[in-house]
C-alpha cells in the first residue's frame, strides 16, 4: 500500500513536501516516482528515484524547483516542492516500479511501468 501525504494549498512561490509511505513491501526494492494529473489532462511524468538511489530524473517543468528523495528505514519516499508556480496546481501520485525490471531512463518516467500507485494529494497553487 502506497498512502500519499502533504498537499494542500499555498501561494505562488511557496514551498510544500510530499511524502509517500510504503506498506507491506519491501520499500528498498522499489523505486518510486511521482506524476501528477491535472483537471482535464493525462496523468505526467514529475520525478523518480532508483531502488538503489543511483538515478534521480525530473520532467524539465520542476527541475531545479523539486527534489525527490527516499528515506529506506522510514519506507518513504519525498518530493521537495519549492517556488511553486499555478501551473503546478494537480492531483499528485506516487507509485512504486519493482527493482528487477530496467532502471531505463524510458521506464522510470513511463506511468505505465509502475507496479503500484498512491491514492493522490492534492497540491493546489494560488497566484
Amino acid at each position: 500500500q502506497l498512502q500519499a501525504s502533504g498537499g494542500g494549498l499555498v501561494q505562488a512561490g511557496g514551498s510544500l513536501r510530499l511524502s509517500c509511505v510504503v506498506s507491506g513491501r519491501t520499500f528498498s526494492s522499489y523505486s518510486m516516482g511521482w506524476f501528477r494529473q491535472a483537471p482535464g489532462k493525462e496523468r505526467e511524468f514529475v520525478s523518480t528515484i532508483s531502488w538503489n538511489e543511483t538515478v534521480r530524473y525530473y520532467a524539465d517543468s520542476v527541475k531545479g524547483r523539486f527534489t525527490i528523495s527516499r528515506d529506506n528505514f522510514k519506507s518513504t519516499c519525498y518530493l521537495q516542492m519549492n517556488n511553486l508556480k499555478s501551473e503546478d496546481t494537480a492531483l499528485y501520485y506516487c507509485s512504486a516500479r519493482y527493482r528487477l525490471y530496467s532502471d531505463a531512463k524510458e521506464m522510470l518516467t513511463d506511468r505505465n511501468a509502475y507496479h503500484y500507485w498512491g491514492q493522490g494529494t492534492q497540491v493546489t497553487v494560488s497566484s
